[in-house]
């Protein structure tokens, strides 16, 4: 339910249209559709600033269509991670706007634009293993409407290059490291 959905309720409340019972009935079931096989939670962006995520792995194609479109239907936007191309396909025929984000296994619908107050996220990764891990966080931040940059391949075998971009990095207003393969840099 998004704010005008619940203006729109208690105005009908106050002009007498629905009971007090018949409000709080509609509160209380608006915020999770339940398909069964899934709950999903309707409020997220309204609690948290962002629709509910959905972690595609293990779920079957069909299943992450089913969520995405009820997401999508109370927010606008989904991000679902974890995605296969099985999963794509019936992802994109459904929503046509979607993009599918390869290298870091999401789709995407209706991502925010980026935020010109909010600063830079340097995602970071230290080798060239890591970069599936690493886009995945630098497509999640976009989608959330934040700038990015990818700094690749500046682990600890390669001071010189990690030094390079250090200015970069100590720019940046929140940095996230991927460093998996040699969990280190320097």
């Amino acid at each position: 339910m998004i704010p005008d959905e619940a203006a729109q309720l208690l105005d009908a409340f106050a002009r007498g249209e629905l009971t007090r019972d018949e409000v709080l009935h509609r509160f209380q079931t608006a915020p999770v559709a339940d398909l069964g096989f899934a709950s999903v939670d309707l409020h997220r962006e309204l609690r948290q600033g962002c629709p509910e995520v959905i972690f595609g792995a293990r779920k079957t194609p069909a299943q992450v269509v089913s969520i995405a479109q009820q997401i999508v239907k109370a927010s606008g936007r989904v991000l679902a991670t974890r995605i296969t191309p099985a999963h794509a396909g019936p992802f994109r025929r459904k929503f046509r706007s979607a993009v599918y984000h390869e290298a870091a296994r999401i789709l995407t619908v209706g991502a925010r634009e980026p935020s010109s107050d909010g600063g830079t996220i340097a995602v970071v990764c230290a080798g060239t293993s890591d970069l599936p891990v690493a886009e995945e966080a630098a497509v999640t931040a976009e989608f959330l409407g934040h700038r990015v940059l990818r700094i690749s391949d500046v682990g600890v075998a390669g001071l010189h290059r990690l030094l390079r971009r250090l200015p970069e990095i100590q720019a940046a207003r929140v940095v996230v490291v991927v460093a998996g393969m040699e969990a280190a840099l320097p």
